[in-house]
């Protein structure tokens, strides 16, 4: 995998590896929305492959260098190759490969930030990934050459701040109920019946699908899988103690094996060859 280097925002010099990676917190205007905001930079030829597990983190990616070649649950082919682009939230790994000449700006979006942010029904955007001149058309173009003139990677965040800001001021936020429900799902790892949260807005299940579908992009039986399989996740890479039954258990799995099948899904593998790749 691509080694990523965390750092304060601002100008960086090479660091070991060829690789540049810088990370602003976002301010806080936008914090409601925005999970972080990353600028990525490649300075070593080579060929180099990132494996992103399904996450609910729905990215919105400004290149000015290379593109990326990308395949959802896939090895990315010939024709997989994209350079701005936002993507929706999708349930299996993504196999991104890139060759040494890379450089970007990445927003992560909550779901419900991304579904403020872009202002269309966000099951547009899931499984797949979009170009950003198809949402955007010539602005886009003009972000990007700004973006890519610019040499300082604090102007550079503050431009796609500001242009983050100007269309989150545009459009409604998800409706309070379906925030609700996503956040409910997130405090339960994922656990909470689906029929629970529908009775609690007094809607029917069809209903809260069709909501979950227009403003977070998936189904929620599909979000709090996810939601179980990232809390299962972040054990896993914490644990010092205690096996995949114990955290089969701790997150609500009905057991082993029902987790090393929803990994196998969500990460492309099972959970023991996952952790044997990051030993």
């Amino acid at each position: 995998m691509t080694p990523w280097v965390e750092t304060a925002a601002g100008p960086l010099p090479p660091v070991e590896g060829g690789f540049m990676m810088v990370r602003r917190e976002p301010k806080p205007a936008l914090r409601d929305a925005v999970i972080d905001i990353i600028g990525y930079h490649e300075q070593l030829p080579g060929h180099f492959r990132q494996i992103e597990l399904a996450s609910l983190i729905v990215p919105l990616i400004v290149s000015f260098g290379d593109p990326f070649a990308i395949g959802l649950g896939r090895l990315p082919g010939r024709n997989d190759f994209f350079g701005s682009f936002a993507a929706g939230l999708y349930g299996g790994p993504v196999i991104i490969d890139s060759f040494g000449s890379s450089c970007c700006i990445q927003v992560n979006f909550s779901p419900p930030g991304a579904y403020r942010f872009f202002g269309l029904p966000m099951h547009e955007l899931a499984d797949r990934m979009v170009a950003l001149d198809d949402l955007y058309g010539s602005e886009a173009i003009v972000l990007r050459d700004r973006l890519g003139e610019e040499p300082d990677w604090d102007r550079r965040f503050d431009l796609i701040e500001a242009f983050v800001e100007d269309r989150l001021a545009g459009h409604e936020k998800p409706s309070s109920a379906t925030a609700w429900a996503y956040a409910e799902l997130l405090r339960s790892g994922g656990t909470r019946r689906i029929e629970t949260i529908a009775e609690k807005l007094d809607w029917s299940r069809k209903h809260l699908v069709e909501k979950f579908r227009a403003e977070i992009g998936l189904a929620p039986k599909a979000v709090g899988r996810m939601a179980r399989f990232n809390r299962a996740l972040g054990l896993a890479r914490t644990r010092t103690a205690g096996g995949w039954a114990d955290i089969a258990a701790e997150c609500g799995y009905a057991d082993q094996a029902h987790l090393v099948r929803e990994f196998s899904e969500f990460a492309g593998e099972p959970p023991t060859a996952w952790a044997a790749r990051l030993a």
